[in-house]
């Protein structure tokens, strides 16, 4: 029997939420140098205008995200925003670049968490969402709000 894997998480991108509409969501893992491991766990990494994208290799890359350069890492030290290599499967892959072609998709990075001891991140296929939408999701979002309020709130006697 294969025990759970604990998920812990690093950082997440609420603009991602709010502007876009998430469709399909992946897992995938990350190729990153020893450096960039360190700055992650400590948390120095900034999802706000990360992207990703599939290029004519096969391969996805996420662009955008920044990792914070490790301060105790004097030499070797990584580009805060270089280009971040992706693992995922062919098929997911295919997936992912096919719906890509749709107008008006695009890949964004979700969230970025460790499960286990690996560093994950989450992408999310979204659609653009328009200004009415998004007025429409905060008024949603604040009707809820105050209806659990008002719930949290009754006296039942």
């Amino acid at each position: 029997m294969e025990q759970e894997k604990k998920i812990r998480q690093i950082a997440v991108n609420k603009k991602a939420w709010h502007s876009y509409t998430i469709s399909d969501e992946y897992e995938a893992g990350l190729v990153l140098v020893g450096s960039e491991v360190k700055s992650v766990r400590n948390g120095n990494v900034n999802l706000k205008d990360a992207y990703a994208r599939v290029n004519d290799k096969g391969e996805v890359h996420v662009l955008q995200m920044h990792i914070s350069p490790y301060t105790y890492s004097y030499n070797d030290n990584h580009d805060p925003e270089r280009p971040r290599k992706l693992l995922l499967n062919k098929a997911e892959i295919r997936k992912i670049a096919n719906k890509i072609r749709e107008k008006g998709f695009s890949l964004i990075p979700l969230s970025l968490y460790f499960k286990g001891s690996r560093i994950k991140i989450k992408i999310g296929i979204g659609q653009g969402k328009n200004l009415y939408d998004k007025r429409q999701s905060l008024k949603e979002k604040d009707a809820n709000r105050e209806m659990h309020r008002v719930n949290k709130h009754k006296d039942y006697r």
